[in-house]
């Protein structure tokens, strides 16, 4: 409640900051105004607002003045109030559920740099620790604190984007028709992990799988494998995981399940941190990766590289989901609309030495 609170006063705060900016008064950080700037240039105040806007045309020699005047009277614009008057913030929110998780980091990193070449922004919304924080961004969409926002939190009902009329871009996720989503071919990555076990001469594999709470193309990666491997006639131990958990505590938690329960198997597929965790156990046992546990794992992120022994992976581009995910959410914000619109991206696989020696 206090957090709501406060932020109703920050939004009526930048409501009074804009109205004053059309008046044409300074903010509140401002030596001068607006119309201190055009009196001393000798130009009218719109003439000033068309070159701080860059909404009209403006010549170079009134240019000049305006300049000589802003520097002369230390006089610098509100730019807050400005982009609020003009409904533009040049900020793009990225909600992601955990900034712990190597994928969501990856993710984040390259949507960043993405989105400074794009001349934005980027706000960071973690929705792990709030139940109600996916809608809270939401709201600041359609109040303009954001132009657009990128997606990769699992959490909210569809229904709740479908009323939002605004720029949204969604990571392995259906939203709605209007809402494009980037995602990889999961299909093939689950057959890519199970034809490695598989041609590992593996004959029963722990298989970590999402929840399934929520439509999502991620989904075909765990259907594809359970597939291949009843066809390849390999046994399955299916542990299903819960719905929008990413935490390392989580995952450290399933990993004691599955030894406490002396489950047997001699293969493993799941996301990288959950993988790791379990091969970190397994050697612990006193078993012998890739001798008697075969892993792959899912994601290739860095952390793939930085155990021993490396582990095999189904590697996802995630530098190139950024850039589509950048590139959709500019041409939203540009005016263009999707309809039910699907960036699929390929996976490759990764070949370490939790499947061969």
């Amino acid at each position: 409640m206090k957090w709501q609170v406060e932020r109703s006063d920050a939004c009526r705060y930048l409501k009074r900051a804009g109205e004053r900016y059309k008046k044409g008064e300074g903010g509140e950080n401002s030596v001068a105004g607006i119309k201190d700037v055009a009196k001393k240039a000798h130009v009218g105040v719109g003439t000033v607002s068309r070159m701080l806007n860059d909404s009209g045309y403006v010549a170079v020699e009134t240019r000049k003045k305006i300049e000589i005047a802003m520097k002369e009277l230390d006089y610098t614009p509100n730019e807050l109030a400005r982009n609020l008057y003009r409904k533009k913030t040049g900020i793009i929110a990225v909600l992601v559920p955990s900034v712990s998780n190597p994928f969501f980091v990856e993710f984040i990193d390259y949507v960043e740099a993405e989105l400074y070449d794009y001349g934005f922004k980027m706000m960071l919304c973690s929705t792990q620790q709030e139940s109600n924080a996916e809608l809270e961004y939401l709201d600041m969409l359609k109040r303009h604190i954001v132009d657009g926002v990128i997606t990769g939190v699992h959490s909210l009902d569809v229904e709740e984007y479908k009323k939002v009329k605004k720029p949204i871009v969604a990571l392995d996720r259906y939203l709605g028709e209007d809402i494009p989503v980037v995602a990889v071919n999961h299909k093939e990555g689950g057959r890519l992990a199970a034809e490695t076990l598989s041609a590992c001469g593996c004959k029963c594999v722990l298989h970590f799988r999402g929840a399934i709470e929520v439509e999502s193309p991620y989904h075909e990666r765990h259907y594809e494998f359970e597939r291949c491997m009843k066809a390849h006639g390999v046994r399955t131990i299916c542990y299903e995981l819960e719905w929008n958990r990413f935490d390392f505590k989580y995952y450290q938690q399933v990993v004691r399940d599955v030894f406490a329960k002396g489950l047997e198997f001699d293969g493993v597929f799941g996301v990288d941190r959950l993988a790791i965790e379990c091969m970190n156990e397994t050697i612990r046992s006193h078993k012998k990766v890739p001798r008697d546990v075969k892993f792959v794992s899912y994601d290739g992120t860095y952390i793939t590289e930085m155990v021993e022994p490396k582990m095999t992976a189904i590697v996802q581009p995630i530098e190139g989901l950024a850039k589509e995910s950048v590139r959709l959410i500019h041409e939203l914000i540009g005016g263009r609309c999707y309809k039910n619109e699907n960036v699929i991206l390929d996976v490759s696989l990764q070949t370490g030495r939790t499947t061969t020696v």
